[in-house]
């Protein structure tokens, strides 16, 4: 995942690629997606946060609710494991970005 001016102090958007089929069927392995780093999240927004077990790690899941402390983040497809379920709530300061929309797709399939 990259980012477009944000340490610049410009527009903060950046490209993510999608890793995985836990998003499928909305977003598939090697989708690109324009985000916005500190936007407002909103239930049923994607967004990407860190993992609060591997806080290197970066994961595109759907906001599913705000709980107290954070957000219940879920994967869209609900055989795919990593989503709140296993890590629970996710606090707000994880929470960095909101898709906007997809650049290009990926595989699919």
């Amino acid at each position: 995942m990259s980012a477009v001016g944000r340490d610049a102090g410009l527009i903060p958007l950046g490209v993510a690629v999608v890793s995985g089929v836990s998003m499928v069927p909305a977003y598939y392995d090697g989708d690109r997606l324009l985000v916005r780093y500190g936007a407002r999240v909103r239930p049923g927004d994607a967004v990407l946060a860190r993992d609060p077990r591997l806080p290197e790690r970066v994961v595109l899941k759907r906001a599913a609710r705000r709980e107290e402390g954070g957000w219940w983040l879920l994967a869209d497809n609900p055989y795919a494991p990593g989503d709140s379920r296993q890590f629970g709530v996710v606090p707000d300061e994880l929470v960095l970005a909101r898709v906007l929309l997809r650049l290009r797709r990926g595989a699919r399939g």
